[in-house]
């Protein structure tokens, strides 16, 4: 006797059963691949302006998920995390990067070479545009030696 798809012995030669399983391998497959993707990516979205901190010994507080950060570099140009922006564009800057959120905490990162006035400047134009929460930001190390750009922890 021969073999065929239907095997009950001809009636309803033309009826066959639906195949009702779904099939999750190239479901996994696209989720490994966009895993990938993301683990590749994430580390590139930090943001690293080079700015020589100063050193402090002081106990690190734990860090937001989406920090801001507010950077004044050593030839005293403002960036908002990577966008440079001039004084006067300041507040307008932080308005749409904390969603006019002005209770959010904004992080200073300072050079080592900045006057001490001209930070002062920079959180009077913060306190001026309504941001009062203000953490600044230093290098990790112990007794005031510097650390290692493996041991900075900004």
């Amino acid at each position: 006797m021969a073999g065929g798809i239907n095997q009950s012995g001809g009636l309803g030669a033309d009826d066959l059963t639906e195949n009702s399983e779904i099939n999750v391998t190239p479901f996994i497959d696209v989720i490994l691949v966009l895993l990938i993707i993301f683990m590749v990516a994430a580390p590139l979205s930090t943001v690293d302006a080079p700015v020589d901190l100063p050193v402090s010994t002081a106990k690190p507080q734990p860090r937001p998920d989406k920090p801001v950060f507010l950077t004044l570099k050593s030839d005293l140009s403002i960036l908002v995390g990577e966008q440079t922006v001039a004084t006067e564009g300041l507040a307008s800057a932080l308005d749409m990067l904390t969603r006019l959120d002005r209770e959010q905490r904004i992080f200073v990162r300072a050079d080592q070479s900045v006057a001490y006035g001209e930070v002062v400047r920079l959180m009077n134009a913060l306190r001026a545009a309504g941001y009062l929460k203000i953490a600044l930001v230093g290098l990790e190390g112990a007794d005031g030696r510097a650390a290692t750009p493996a041991e900075a922890q900004p």
